[in-house]
C-alpha cells in the first residue's frame, strides 16, 4: 500500500507588488491537502505589515477590499512564524503564481534571519496550466471557470478563500479526483461544514381538491392491488408481525 501524499496549497495577500521593495504580507492562508483532497484543516492570519505603511497599494485594495485598518493592530509576522513553518512541515507547497508568494514568504523569513524555503518545494499551478493551455486565459479565476469551479463564494480575493480555489483547480489540473485505497485520513471536501436551508415560498401550495381525492382514491381502487407501494407496505407490516 502506498502512502499519502501531503501537499499544502497557500496564497497570500501583500501591501503592494514587490517584496524586494519592502512590500509586506497583510494576510497568509494555507490548507491542507492528503492525496489532493483537502482535509478540512488549515491555516490563515491577518497580519500588520509595521507603522511605516499608511496605506496599502491601490491594486490591492481593488482586488482584495482591504484597506491598512484592516490590518492594523494584527499579528505581526515574527509573531506568526513558528504556527506557519509548524503547518507546512516539510510538505510541498502549491501557489498560483508561485515566484510571488514565494519572494514574499522568503523575504519575511530573511528579516528574522530564518532559512528561505527552497524553490523545490514549490509546485507553480499557473505554469502547471500555461503548459496545459497553451495560449489560454491562466488566471485562477479564468481556471475556475474552465473547471466549473464555483466562484460565488468569493465577492473578492483573500488568501484562504483563493487557497480553497486553488485546492480545486490543482485537482483537477493533476487529473481529477482520485481517491487512494487505503487512504486513513477522513476527508472533507472543503472548509468546516455546508448546511443548506430551503427559502420559504411566498404563497403556500394549494391541498388538493375533493374531487382529486375522489379521482385519485377511483384510481388507486382500479389497480387492485397492483400498485408497488402497495406490495412494499404489506412485505413490510408482515415482516414485522402485522400480518401472520
Amino acid at each position: 500500500m502506498s502512502e499519502s501524499t501531503r501537499e499544502i496549497c497557500f496564497d497570500t495577500e501583500t501591501t503592494g507588488l514587490n517584496a524586494h521593495q519592502g512590500d509586506r504580507i497583510i494576510e497568509l492562508g494555507a490548507i491542507e491537502l492528503i492525496d489532493r483532497l483537502p482535509t478540512g484543516r488549515h491555516f490563515h492570519t491577518f497580519l500588520d505589515p509595521g507603522p511605516q505603511f499608511v496605506e496599502l497599494h491601490a491594486k490591492v485594495t481593488e482586488i482584495t477590499g482591504y484597506t491598512i485598518d484592516k490590518v492594523r493592530g494584527q499579528p505581526v509576522f515574527a509573531d506568526q512564524v513558528e504556527a506557519f513553518l509548524n503547518f507546512i512541515g516539510d510538505s510541498p507547497l502549491v501557489a498560483h503564481n508561485a515566484d510571488f508568494d514565494k519572494s514574499f514568504i522568503n523575504a519575511e523569513l530573511e528579516r528574522l534571519r530564518r532559512d528561505p524555503l527552497p524553490n523545490a518545494r514549490f509546485i507553480d499551478t499557473l505554469k502547471i496550466a500555461r503548459a496545459k493551455f497553451p495560449g489560454s486565459p491562466a488566471s485562477l479565476d479564468a481556471l475556475c471557470r474552465r473547471f466549473d469551479v464555483s466562484l460565488s463564494a468569493r465577492d473578492t480575493h483573500g488568501a484562504l478563500i483563493d487557497s480553497q480555489l486553488l485546492a480545486e483547480v490543482y485537482l483537477h489540473l493533476r487529473g481529477g479526483r482520485e481517491r487512494k485505497l487505503g487512504l486513513a485520513v477522513d476527508i472533507a471536501p472543503q472548509l468546516g461544514p455546508v448546511t443548506y436551508a430551503a427559502k420559504p415560498r411566498p404563497t403556500p401550495l394549494p391541498g388538493p381538491s375533493e374531487d382529486e381525492f375522489a379521482t385519485h382514491k377511483t384510481f388507486i381502487a382500479a389497480q387492485k392491488g397492483d400498485m408497488i407501494w402497495e406490495k412494499l407496505w404489506a412485505r413490510e407490516a408482515a415482516r414485522s408481525g402485522d400480518i401472520q
